[in-house]
């Protein structure tokens, strides 16, 4: 048998469990979509893309055109082959040039806002939306814009672009994948706001069944979504009071606790 410190320990390495794992998996997708996002969010904030991020897909765009080069190397040394470059206008080179481009052009309107941080009510808002994302149905929701029409608008557009030869296949697949892992990111954020708005929402339902639960007036079903077991008919009112003041302190702090990983997961 596991003791109350024991399972309680559990629950709450469970929690901080999740909070990594969406925030390893938001740090990924952030590492891919960044380039992107520079485009179809041109008025994000100074904390919007972390130094640490930045950094990491900068070298991802670097390493992307020398891998690119290296291959077609490789196989153009292999006898009889006849390697035939893909199709297309723009390539990973290109893309990496647009990055940097794109880091200057924003490198200058960050550094300004810096400067004069009256100008910012919110560091780490992704920006609004292109102002074309209007004319889309939905689009009066942000997060059915970020979640569902921006990648789906990234990911046609790029399709379209790929077959008609302005992208070549490497990128197009690149950009395809982001947009994905758009979706995922923007998903994430959404369901961290869910949880927290969630969280609250079940500790002021559990608050009235506890209050019910030390009165002797609840129905035996009614602690079952605290995972709390009804007390005896015939306990002592002081044991009673005593429990049921203990497992609200156990359920709060297990809610709070679960609170504070997702923030530091942020």
């Amino acid at each position: 048998m596991y003791s109350d410190d024991q399972s309680d320990s559990g629950a709450m390495n469970i929690d901080g469990l999740q909070g990594t794992g969406l925030y390893g998996v938001e740090w990924i997708c952030s590492i891919v979509t960044m380039p992107v996002e520079m485009i179809i969010r041109p008025w994000y904030g100074t904390r919007y893309f972390p130094v640490a991020l930045s950094f990491c897909t900068t070298f991802l765009m670097l390493l992307l055109p020398w891998m690119t080069a290296l291959f077609a190397s490789l196989v153009q040394m292999i006898p009889f082959s006849h390697y035939v470059p893909p199709p297309g206008m723009f390539g990973f080179a290109s893309m990496t040039k647009l990055y940097f481009l794109l880091w200057a052009v924003h490198g200058w309107r960050l550094w300004q806002r810096m400067l004069h941080m009256e100008k910012e009510i919110n560091s780490l808002f992704e920006g609004p939306p292109l102002p074309f994302f209007a004319l889309l149905p939905k689009s009066d929701s942000p997060w059915f814009t970020r979640i569902v029409l921006e990648p789906c608008v990234v990911f046609l557009f790029v399709t379209v672009l790929e077959h008609i030869y302005i992208l070549q296949s490497g990128l197009a697949t690149y950009l395809q994948i982001a947009a994905v892992m758009l979706f995922i990111k923007s998903w994430i954020a959404w369901f961290r706001t869910w949880q927290i708005l969630r969280m609250n929402m079940d500790m002021q339902n559990a608050a009235s069944g506890f209050a019910d639960l030390l009165a002797s007036s609840a129905a035996p079903s009614d602690p079952a979504p605290a995972h709390v077991a009804s007390f005896p008919e015939n306990l002592d009112p002081k044991i009673r009071q005593a429990a049921a003041e203990e497992m609200a302190r156990a359920y709060s702090a297990k809610n709070y606790n679960a609170e504070q990983n997702k923030e530091i997961g942020k």
